[in-house]
């Protein structure tokens, strides 16, 4: 049993789960692409980029045999090639056609259905607007993929600076792992500037950042402290840090259990604790067994949106027992 300084008994700390959190639909499918072809062909697998952004399960994968690089110059020719679940220009598409690598695509369909709608809008003449953080692999990717003029911006401030006349027809897209309120913000900028703007509604944002950013919310209402669970490169972790902190609430991203500071605790009765779309379940575990190293702790877990979709594999991968590996 933990105590405190003056040798009694330490106060139970409550720690509080959001629901849903860590995994959706587009990362487990995406590691399962990586962790299938492994097993399929035989290491090594070549992954540009990280195939999710957690260094966790990138080492994982690399444990298993694949092998994760910045460019396809770097991928000897013939070998099986990944790309992450963030999307690639079409330039890299096609260098990857000119140098034969065979190709598993673990684009998230939900950013897919942006390349989708952006295509569809500028063929309609409109001039696009890109809603997202500039460098980021899914803003780079999605760039990549419409051939046509894009205007890139983060902010409302970005918006009033487009030297654009105001009754040029816009069409917005968006990076899915922003904050819907950051999103619904740079919109009302967009509509209350210029005159004929369309573009696909707030809740058609990606369905995990929009169940995990409204689980955040509930759980910061009922925490004295949120730890979010996720990789400081994670947009949609960043995001659920931010919230807590718009919220009043102190509010920290960490690895895993081995970031806690004892000081967060300092007073503290309750923490709240989530993780972000690309955190395994397991580095939350790893945050609770820290937290109870400190403190005793009951944990329990907030009622919150049941997620069911999944996503299906490329049709090669289908028939490979998910569990061999």
């Amino acid at each position: 049993m933990s105590h405190t300084n003056d040798g009694s008994a330490a106060p139970t700390l409550t720690v509080m789960l959001a629901n849903p959190r860590g995994f959706c639909a587009g990362v487990i499918r995406a590691i399962d692409i990586v962790e299938r072809a492994l097993q399929l062909y035989g290491p090594p697998v070549y992954v540009r980029h990280e195939i999710v952004h957690n260094r966790h399960v990138v080492e994982r994968l690399r444990g298993l045999g694949a092998i994760f690089v910045d460019e396809l110059d770097e991928i000897p020719a013939g070998a099986r090639t990944v790309f992450s679940a963030h999307g690639v220009a079409r330039s890299v598409e096609a260098e990857a056609a000119a140098r034969n690598l065979p190709v598993l695509d673990a684009t998230c369909p939900l950013v897919t259905k942006v390349h989708v709608q952006g295509r569809r809008y500028a063929r309609a003449g409109r001039t696009l607007v890109l809603i997202g953080h500039p460098g980021h692999a899914e803003v780079v990717g999605t760039m990549g993929q419409i051939e046509a003029p894009i205007h890139l911006v983060s902010s409302a401030q970005d918006v009033a600076a487009l030297a654009l006349p105001l009754d040029t027809p816009i069409a917005y897209i968006t990076q899915t792992t922003l904050s819907v309120d950051d999103t619904r913000a740079v919109i009302a900028a967009l509509t209350g500037r210029f005159s004929d703007v369309i573009g696909p509604d707030v809740s058609e944002i990606c369905y995990a950042t929009q169940n995990r950013q409204t689980a955040v919310r509930d759980l910061a209402t009922r925490s004295d402290v949120l730890i979010v669970v996720g990789a400081s490169n994670s947009s949609n972790s960043s995001r659920l840090r931010e919230i807590g902190s718009e919220l009043g609430v102190p509010s920290y991203l960490v690895n895993d259990g081995k970031e806690i500071d004892p000081a967060w605790l300092d007073g503290v009765t309750t923490v709240g604790v989530t993780a972000g779309a690309s955190a395994p379940e397991e580095l939350v575990e790893s945050v609770i067994a820290a937290l109870g190293a400190l403190r005793p702790v009951a944990v329990t877990q907030l009622d919150g949106v049941e997620e069911n979709i999944e996503f299906a594999l490329p049709a090669q991968l289908r028939r490979v027992n998910r569990h061999a590996v």
